[in-house]
């Protein structure tokens, strides 16, 4: 294989649940350029693409689907930082989340209920109705969370979409 089908591998092997725009990125590549080194790699079967949350996500094959999910949600900062809260505190209101995270309560509506549709998370209700929310897999969620390390793209768009939310108040999330 070329040198840029090997080095599209290998950064899809140490970025896992990478997204094509952070990849073409952070190798320096034309979009062109990625599509075509991706669709090789995919034909081969050396590597997996899952559209999770409108986008499109590239894995090695060793990972499965809810572990591919929770990669994905995992590179997306206030998705990240939720899940962090949840291993620290093991179950939380919906409330507290939106609390600890400093965004709006929207926010973190929209975040657990993504993460409870991907099953990574599981919502109940306690005292007054209030939804508390528990991570089905505490374990593997932990060992998930320290294989990624967000790109700087997908850091700069969480934290212009959390200016937004902060500035308009609107409760926009980070799609």
């Amino acid at each position: 294989m070329s040198t840029v089908t090997e080095q599209v591998r290998a950064h899809v092997e140490a970025k896992p649940g990478v997204h094509f725009n952070a990849l073409a990125s952070d190798l320096d590549i034309a979009t062109g350029q990625a599509q075509y080194h991706l669709r090789k790699l995919r034909r081969a079967g050396d590597i997996v693409a899952e559209e999770i949350q409108g986008k499109t996500h590239y894995y090695s094959r060793e990972y499965g689907p809810w572990e591919r999910r929770v990669l994905a949600f995992a590179r997306r900062e206030t998705a990240r930082t939720l899940l962090f809260h949840l291993l620290e505190a093991e179950s939380l209101s919906a409330d507290d989340l939106a609390d600890r995270l400093e965004v709006a309560r929207s926010t973190v509506a929209w975040h657990v209920s993504a993460l409870a549709e991907a099953g990574i998370l599981e919502k109940s209700y306690g005292e007054r109705g209030r939804v508390v929310v528990t991570l089905t897999d505490p374990d593997a969620t932990q060992r998930l969370l320290a294989a990624v390390r967000p790109s700087l793209t997908d850091r700069l768009v969480d934290r212009f979409t959390r200016l937004v939310d902060g500035g308009l108040g609107t409760g926009a999330d980070d799609r």
